[in-house]
């Protein structure tokens, strides 16, 4: 290895390190930082580069994300909760257990996101975009949906019990095997078929499209 050579790698690494130890602010440029098992609850991130950066278990309770790029970010249980993130990207983010719980954010994308067993309860989403998002036994249990797209994705027993739809909710080809929608309001739904809702769980209180009919398996028996 020539000596420039070395030089440049020494730079770009310096570069790298003093880039990650920034403190929190708008606009700034976290992107494949470690920044995992941190306490940045109430940070302002706004419109911060943090594409591929690893948050797991860091506190961001209460932050401000109003157009941050998380894009292939890692949240591996981290907390979200109570945050804002108008127009943020978390295009596939790695987030299991993730805690977004009274989360609240419009027009924000998690496509192709993994969030298995991530917490939603009580989150506000608007214009929300789940396009082939792993979402198997996540929860979002009294959390206010309108306009959101669940595409393709996999919602095998993610529980909305208590969940309110509102606007357009584009449900084709989404795989609802368990999914809890007692008590729900789907009627809205758009490219729901029959063999989808016959693989979900309802029950009699459970709104369906004109055309879908509730299951005689309804209500399922849960141990």
């Amino acid at each position: 290895m020539t000596l420039v050579w070395c030089l440049v790698l020494a730079f770009n690494g310096s570069a790298h390190a003093a880039h990650c130890k920034s403190w929190p602010a708008p606009g700034l440029n976290w992107s494949s930082c470690d920044k995992s098992r941190l306490m940045l609850a109430g940070a302002n991130l706004e419109g911060a580069n943090l594409f591929g950066a690893d948050f797991s278990m860091t506190d961001l309770r209460e932050s401000h994300l109003n157009f941050a790029n998380f894009e292939k970010a890692k949240l591996v249980r981290a907390s979200l909760a109570g945050a804002n993130a108008d127009n943020a990207a978390f295009t596939r983010i790695e987030a299991h257990r993730a805690n977004f719980v009274a989360f609240s954010a419009q027009a924000v994308s998690f496509a192709g996101a993994e969030l298995q067993r991530a917490d939603f309860g009580r989150a506000r989403l608007k214009k929300a975009n789940f396009e082939k998002a792993e979402l198997g036994r996540a929860k979002f249990v009294g959390a206010k949906l309108e306009d959101v797209r669940f595409t393709l994705a996999n919602l095998s027993r993610a529980d909305f019990s208590g969940a309110s739809f509102a606007g357009s909710i584009e449900l084709d080809q989404a795989i609802l095997f368990l999914t809890r929608l007692e008590g729900v309001d789907i009627s809205a739904a758009t490219g729901l078929r029959q063999s989808q809702i016959d693989a979900a769980c309802g029950d009699a209180a459970t709104k369906l499209p004109r055309g879908i009919s509730a299951p005689k398996s309804w209500p399922c028996m849960f141990d």
